[in-house]
């Protein structure tokens, strides 16, 4: 039964997957029309998302909360029937391009407590490394460059407002091409960290089983891309533009420089 549970839960991250599609292409190419067929998906993933609970529950029982993978995997499934269930009575579908990411990623991550099939061989894993990194860089660079266009627009802000004149600053761009600037770059830096870390959680899984959930550097990773989240769903659906992206976009960025320095400035330091 544990193993049928298992086989109904990666069926449903496989349907949430196009709820993760049709998020990312919202995001980076502001287009739904893939929202209907993502919500049907999403649907019939909650139903399979619901057996699997069941099953495990029948299995061991109790309710499956004792272990983080338990306890993740029963927090996404409310979280999806919370979003059904206010769907269906508001319409409100800007949501789901937050949400639908979010229950993704967090029942796949449940999904990979019991083992995976190994790497074929050296190269694929390798090449599953390679692409990871490249992903989580292009993604460090597009934050990079929100940042970059989010002190400018502070400054050309503040310029405009208290009248300043001088030469650097009036080659400034306009304040409406650098609030677009933001928000290209980080729906790109959202969408390369988001696969970035969905290739970490298999290779992860694939490699050391569940050890990985309990490296600190890991779970700050998490934060840093459910940060990232954040900013996205405060820019489509509560309308943050200007200042405040602003000022998001450069804790995001902070945020993102110390996960990289976890991971490879001051590694060597910390695990003297």
């Amino acid at each position: 039964m544990i193993e049928t549970s298992t086989l109904w839960l990666r069926s449903a991250a496989c349907l949430y997957a196009l709820g993760l599609l049709h998020s990312l292409l919202a995001i980076a190419r502001k287009n739904q029309n893939l929202y209907p067929v993502a919500l049907g998906a999403f649907r019939i993933g909650v139903v399979l998302h619901f057996v699997a609970l069941v099953e495990v529950a029948m299995a061991y029982g109790r309710l499956p909360l004792d272990s983080f993978f338990e306890a993740l995997n029963v927090c996404a499934f409310l979280i999806a029937l919370v979003f059904l269930i206010v769907e269906w009575r508001y319409h409100f579908a800007t949501t789901a391009v937050a949400l639908f990411p979010l229950v993704f990623l967090m029942t796949l991550t449940a999904s990979m407590e019991r083992p995976v099939a190994s790497w074929p061989n050296v190269g694929v894993r390798d090449a599953w490394l390679i692409v990871h990194i490249v992903l989580v860089l292009a993604g460090f660079a597009a934050l990079l460059l929100t940042a970059v266009a989010s002190i400018f627009y502070l400054i050309q802000e503040r310029r405009l407002k208290s009248k300043r004149a001088g030469r650097l600053l009036e080659k400034l761009p306009p304040l409406a091409t650098l609030d677009n600037l933001v928000s290209i770059s980080m729906g790109l830096g959202f969408v390369l960290l988001t696969l970035g870390v969905i290739f970490a959680v298999t290779w992860a899984s694939v490699e050391s089983g569940t050890k990985w959930v309990s490296d600190w550097k890991i779970q700050f990773s998490f934060f840093t891309w459910f940060l990232c989240l954040v900013m996205i769903f405060l820019r489509t659906s509560a309308g943050w533009r200007g200042r405040k992206a602003a000022v998001m976009a450069l804790a995001v960025l902070g945020c993102a420089a110390l996960t990289w320095a976890a991971h490879v400035g001051i590694r060597p330091t910390l695990e003297r």
